[in-house]
């Protein structure tokens, strides 16, 4: 973190009103990177993360790709950067990286059988100038976690190999997101994305969690929704706009309204077709068990202005998270597997 009084600001993790969150906050433990790519002609759907963490033995990253065709592959690998100009991530040795990721294009290279390489065009980036996903909390210094999702649909081109297949994409639908905080993730947290709607042009976004800074302690849902028509929602913010959510390992039920605006979603999957993915704890250097992610679960959401229905729209690719490290870890013992991860095949 330089001298300069605006980045000692960002390096809390906070943003300034009509600041650019997708780039780089120099001094917070971890800044996560995500995409997520559903193909509805083919039912396929793969996803891409690399936190950048920041411990006592230097920057190290968090990296992941898997598919909806139950391939999974996680690591943590020494080196870390983050663009300080623009959204940009790369994970691993500069000279080798695992995981190269931008706003035209995702590298990922975890070994011959987990390979990635897209480029994206036709984006439909976040909107709003004002604020970023989350709203007004994200000018609140130190927070536990913030998060953007900076991508809302888009095109992406190109292949990945996820163990013995190999996917074409041409023209599949993106999305992306950032989160980040002063130390991973927090105690207990839920989310969900979705695409493959009836009208391409849709996406419902959302993450919620126990926020936390000093005294400050609130638990907040912002959920997001790309109309067809471009339009875009954003509701969360606990006073003008609350969303109450219900969360289960299976369900997911949301309730959002404000500025005149009602939305309600519901999303279920089952817990047996949960990947447990990883979570840093960047002080320690290490990933833990710590997040129950379905790649393809149902969602439901329909969307009403003072009333009057406006959308509605139904998928089977949506995907539903709920994460917590001692929710993970009572999945992995109840599937037979070591909660510290030693014998669970897909990590390294």
């Amino acid at each position: 973190m330089t001298g300069h009084p605006l980045a000692r600001y960002r390096g809390t993790g906070a943003d300034l009103p009509f600041g650019d969150p997708t780039r780089a906050h120099r001094g917070v433990a971890m800044e996560g990177y995500f995409w997520r790519l559903t193909d509805p002609a083919t039912g396929r759907v793969l996803i891409a993360l690399c936190g950048a963490n920041q411990g006592p033995e230097g920057p190290w990253a968090t990296v992941g790709l898997a598919g909806s065709n139950g391939f999974l592959r996680t690591a943590a690998v020494d080196g870390a950067w983050t663009d300080p100009a623009r959204l940009g991530v790369r994970g691993g040795p500069a000279a080798s990286p695992a995981f190269v990721g931008s706003p035209e294009r995702l590298h990922v290279d975890l070994g011959a059988d987990a390979r990635l390489d897209l480029r994206f065009h036709g984006l439909r980036p976040w909107p709003h100038r004002t604020f970023g996903g989350s709203s007004v909390f994200q000018v609140i210094p130190g927070l536990n976690q913030y998060w953007h999702p900076w991508l809302l649909g888009g095109r992406a081109s190109g292949t990945a190999t996820l163990g013995g297949e190999t996917w074409e994409f041409t023209d599949a639908q993106v999305y992306g997101e950032k989160n980040w905080g002063r130390e991973g993730f927090p105690d207990s947290w839920w989310w969900g994305q979705a695409q493959g709607f009836a009208e391409p042009e849709a996406c419902v976004a959302f993450a919620g969690g126990l926020v936390t800074a000093g005294p400050l302690r609130v638990e907040v849902t912002g959920l997001v929704v790309r109309l067809p028509d471009a339009r875009v929602l954003r509701l969360g913010n606990p006073v003008v706009s609350p969303v109450h959510t219900r969360t289960t390992d299976d369900s997911w039920v949301l309730s959002g309204r404000g500025y005149g605006w009602r939305v309600e979603v519901t999303g279920s999957a089952p817990l047996a077709d949960a990947f447990v993915l990883p979570v840093p704890l960047p002080s320690e250097h290490r990933n833990v068990a710590g997040d129950l992610e379905h790649l393809t679960g149902d969602l439901e959401v329909t969307v009403s202005r003072f009333g009057r229905h406006v959308w509605g729209g139904r998928t089977t690719l949506a995907a539903l998270e709920h994460g917590g490290l001692d929710r993970a870890a009572s999945e992995l013992r109840r599937r037979g597997l070591d909660p510290t991860l030693s014998d669970a095949p897909p990590w390294t």
